[in-house]
């Protein structure tokens, strides 16, 4: 009933010297195909470990609930697979009609409940900031973003279907945004420690200030 691509198997990597992060990216359909892709990334690179899409190839409003499954299976499936730490997934298109977006966002919650059920925290990316983040342009074209997503991870070949190379993107996405995320909190930490006021110029109590200033 589902047609599953599945391309460009890499074997995983031990953690050697630095901390790494294994991320999944999802790119949820409805009609069209649901591409997943896992990266692993230790701060200065990022590479590809796996990557496909789930189509399928009975439609109808009659097997929607099996596409969920199968969706829901083979995401946790890569989850445990991997050794997978955090779930990056697109959010919903806010253009889209009424039905298609619900439809969608029942896609989500299978994606959420696989994530949940390993206690892995999701995020979430809009398309535009996806694009942006990638192809540094929030309108990039579909071939735009194989390209650079094929960069980025230094793949030897264009990652195929489209569909599998936008859930790299959203997995890129969330690795570069969490950086950015880490070099704020420590901005701003050592923002704090330089504002404080040094022990030894502290020597008045609290009250003899307050008497100063009545």
């Amino acid at each position: 009933m589902f047609a599953r691509l599945t391309l460009d198997v890499v074997p995983i990597s031990q953690r050697q010297n630095g901390e790494t992060v294994r991320v999944l990216g999802v790119d949820p359909a409805t009609a069209g195909a649901t591409g997943y892709g896992v990266i692993e990334s230790d701060g200065r690179s990022s590479r590809m470990l796996r990557f496909g899409a789930l189509r399928a190839t009975r439609k109808g409003p009659n097997h929607f609930p099996e596409r969920l499954c199968e969706i829901h299976t083979i995401l946790c499936q890569l989850i445990d697979e991997y050794n997978v730490q955090v779930v990056a997934v697109e959010s919903v298109f806010t253009a889209l009609n009424m039905k298609t977006a619900l439809r969608l966002s029942e896609v989500r919650g299978v994606i959420l409940l696989a994530a949940a059920q390993r206690g892995i925290p999701v995020y979430s990316y809009s398309p535009r900031e996806v694009k942006s983040c990638v192809a540094g342009y929030g309108h990039a074209g579909k071939e735009q973003m194989q390209l650079m997503v094929r960069a980025l991870l230094g793949m030897s070949e264009t990652p195929e279907p489209a569909d599998a190379a936008d859930a790299l993107a959203v997995a890129i996405c969330h690795v570069q945004a969490a950086q950015f995320r880490a070099k704020l909190d420590a901005g701003a930490t050592r923002a704090l420690r330089s504002a404080g006021t040094p022990k030894s110029q502290n020597t008045r109590s609290p009250v003899s200030r307050i008497t100063l200033l009545r």
